[in-house]
C-alpha cells in the first residue's frame, strides 16, 4: 500500500501579504476579547475575528465606504478564507456590527497586541540611546489630543460647533518607544484639561510629563507635584505670577530670564500655593525665533534643559501626523460614537503593526511609504519580510532583479561589446 502524502503546509511564498500582517495577531487573542465583552454570544454568522479581518483591511486599503469592503473582500473569498476562516461580509451585516459590537474590544485588542508584542519581542520600540529620552534615565510621557473630524449634519452626538462635527483622540506617549500609553476616544466637546486626570492616572513617581497650556489645570499639576510627577508645560498669556526670585543669568543666549515664580490669581494660587520655575526663552519654529515662556515644578534642572524637553513635545505631532496621513481617518463606516471608535482603535492597531514590521525589517525609508508599499501588495503572495527587506535597505532593491533585455535598451549590448572590445 502506498503511503499518504502529507499536506504541504503553506509557507510565506504562498500565502498573501494582508494574511500575514493580521495572522501577526495571536489565534487565541480576538475569540477571548469576544467572549469577554459579550460579542460572542450575539455574533451568527459574522464571527467576532471576521469583524476585525474586515475593519484592518478597510484602514488597509483606504476604503472609502461600505461597499467599497464588502465587495472587495468577496472578491477575494478564497484568499479570505485561508485567514483562521475569516468570511466577507454583506454592507447591512458590517454596518450594523459597527453599530451594535462593544467598540471595546477592538480597544482591548490594542493595547493586548501592544503587550504581546513587546513581551515577545523585547527590542521593539526601545529606541535609540543616545535620545533624550535615554540622557534622564527615567520615562519621559508626552500629553496631547487630535481632532477628527466629522460629518456634522448626521452626527449629533459629536456635534462639536455650530455647523462641525469632530471625534478627539486624547494620547499620552512614550517618547522612548514613540508608541501609546494611554488614549481615550472620545467627542471634541470637553476641554483637553478636563481628559488630564485620566491620562496622567498610570503616571509612576520620577516620570516626566510634557503636555501644551490646553491641559493645564493647577489643581491636577499639584496632584502631580504631591505624587512625585515632574511635569513641563508652557504658560497662558492671561496667568497673574510674582516673581519671588531671580535665578542667575544662563551662559546660553537663547534663555531670556529664569525666575522662581508663584501664583497670584485667586483661584490659581488657592490651587497651586508652591513655587513654580518660569524660564522665558527664545526658541525657533518654522525658521523663525519666537519668545516662549515655561513652566514647571523642578526647580534644579537648568533652564536650557526646560526648554529642551519642550522641544520634545513635537513628537506626538508626528505621531498623530504619520497617522492621519496613513490610515484611513477621514471616510469612516459608519455615523454612530460606536462605528466611529471602532474605526479610530482598529487605526491605531494597523500603525502599531506596521511599526512592528518596520523595526522587525529593519525598515529605512518613511512610515508613510511603508504604509502604501504594503497597501499597494496586499493580494500579492510573497514573504512579507523579503519583501519589506529587499525595500527598505541599502542592502537591496524594491525593483526587478531579472536581467534587461535587450529589446528593452535598444543598442546597449553593441556598446558594451564597443567598451570591453
Amino acid at each position: 500500500m502506498k503511503k499518504k502524502k502529507k499536506a504541504k503546509q503553506p509557507g510565506r511564498r504562498d500565502t498573501t501579504i494582508l494574511r500575514q500582517l493580521v495572522e501577526l495577531i495571536p489565534a487565541y487573542l480576538v475569540p477571548k476579547l469576544a467572549r469577554e465583552t459579550g460579542i460572542d454570544a450575539q455574533a451568527r454568522t459574522f464571527t467576532p475575528w471576521s469583524h476585525v479581518v474586515a475593519m484592518l483591511y478597510a484602514q488597509l486599503s483606504h476604503a472609502f465606504g461600505l461597499n467599497d469592503v464588502c465587495d472587495a473582500l468577496r472578491l477575494q473569498v478564497t484568499a479570505l478564507g485561508a485567514m483562521r476562516g475569516a468570511t466577507p461580509p454583506a454592507r447591512n451585516t458590517l454596518s450594523h456590527a459597527n453599530q451594535e459590537r462593544d467598540c471595546t474590544l477592538a480597544e482591548k485588542l490594542f493595547w493586548q497586541m501592544l503587550d504581546h508584542l513587546q513581551g515577545g519581542h523585547p527590542g521593539f520600540g526601545r529606541g535609540g540611546k543616545k535620545a533624550l529620552a535615554w540622557r534622564f534615565r527615567r520615562a519621559i510621557n508626552i500629553v496631547d489630543a487630535t481632532t477628527i473630524r466629522l460629518v456634522a449634519n448626521c452626527l449629533d452626538w459629536a456635534r462639536h460647533r455650530r455647523r462641525k462635527a469632530a471625534a478627539k483622540c486624547h494620547l499620552r506617549l512614550d517618547l522612548r518607544s514613540f508608541l501609546p500609553r494611554f488614549a481615550i476616544v472620545d467627542t471634541a466637546g470637553e476641554h483637553d484639561s478636563v481628559r488630564a486626570p485620566e491620562l496622567c492616572a498610570g503616571l509612576r513617581e520620577g516620570e516626566i510629563v510634557i503636555f501644551d497650556k490646553a491641559y493645564v489645570h493647577f489643581a491636577h499639576l499639584r496632584t502631580l507635584a504631591a505624587r512625585g510627577i515632574i511635569w513641563v508645560t508652557r504658560s497662558k498669556a492671561n496667568l497673574r505670577l510674582k516673581v519671588k526670585k531671580r535665578l542667575p543669568k544662563h551662559a546660553d543666549p537663547r534663555i531670556l530670564r529664569d525666575d522662581l515664580v508663584v501664583l497670584q490669581g485667586v483661584k490659581t494660587a488657592r490651587d497651586y500655593p508652591q513655587p513654580l520655575r518660569r524660564v522665558t526663552a527664545r526658541v525657533e519654529i518654522d525658521g523663525q525665533e519666537r519668545v516662549m515662556v515655561f513652566l514647571t515644578n523642578n526647580l534644579e534642572w537648568s533652564p536650557a534643559t526646560v526648554c529642551d524637553l519642550y522641544r520634545c513635545r513635537w513628537a506626538i505631532e508626528v505621531f498623530f501626523k504619520q497617522l492621519k496621513q496613513t490610515v484611513q481617518l477621514v471616510d469612516f463606516l459608519g455615523n454612530s460614537a460606536n462605528a466611529v471608535k471602532w474605526q479610530v482603535w482598529t487605526a491605531l492597531l494597523v500603525h502599531l503593526l506596521l511599526r512592528f514590521l518596520a523595526w522587525r525589517a529593519r525598515w529605512a525609508h518613511s512610515f508613510t511609504r511603508l504604509f502604501t508599499y504594503v497597501r499597494a501588495a496586499l493580494w500579492l503572495r510573497r514573504d512579507l519580510a523579503e519583501l519589506l527587506r529587499r525595500c527598505g535597505t541599502a542592502q537591496g532593491r524594491g525593483g526587478s532583479t531579472a536581467p534587461p533585455r535587450q529589446s528593452e535598451l535598444p543598442g546597449f549590448a553593441a556598446l558594451l561589446m564597443g567598451q570591453h572590445a
